[in-house]
């Protein structure tokens, strides 16, 4: 049994996050020995067929123009990073969801990354469950959102800690 992390990440805070919560799913998945592993993977890296024995996909990215990236918004991002990376601006989790093979079997829940402003609509999180339960992921569902300071972060304080957190919550559905 294994479990699957996957995100996107311009300017870091994402994968920051990703990994935090890694590290609560490994903490919460220790008393079940060595078979229960967590992979952490960059969007870019993902294969479209998920391994069989996937049991929980931890998918994430950040919330560009009120919804899940795009090329030119990812474009526009890795420009404010200065960085030029051409497999980065071209795969994003849109791309990923729209090319994955669904599993019947395989929990989804999505997390985003979104600058905390007040009446600033959309998630990344609920416009990836929404895609990924129209290509056929039937338990596909909204997870969390942590919040950046801004576009290129940094993650408000305590956001980490709650990431990690709620990695070992999730090892429960595990």
């Amino acid at each position: 049994m294994s479990v699957e992390v996957i995100f996107e990440s311009m300017f870091g805070n994402t994968r920051t996050i990703a990994e935090a919560v890694a590290e609560g799913l490994r903490e919460g998945l220790g008393s079940r020995g060595p078979e229960a592993t967590v992979s952490l993977v960059d969007v870019s890296q993902a294969p479209a067929d998920l391994p069989e024995d996937v049991m929980l996909l931890v998918l994430g990215g950040p919330t560009h123009a009120f919804s899940m990236s795009r090329p030119a918004t990812r474009e526009d991002a890795l420009g404010q990073a200065h960085v030029h990376d051409a497999e980065r601006a071209s795969t994003g989790l849109r791309e990923w969801i729209a090319q994955a093979r669904p599993s019947a079997d395989v929990t989804v829940i999505t997390f985003d990354t979104r600058v905390k402003k007040a009446f600033v609509p959309g998630s990344a999180a609920r416009s990836a469950a929404r895609a990924l339960a129209a290509e056929g992921f039937a338990r596909a569902e909204r997870g969390e959102t942590f919040w950046v300071a801004d576009s290129p972060g940094p993650l408000l304080d305590g956001e980490v800690e709650r990431a990690r957190a709620w990695g070992v919550q999730l090892a429960a559905r595990a």
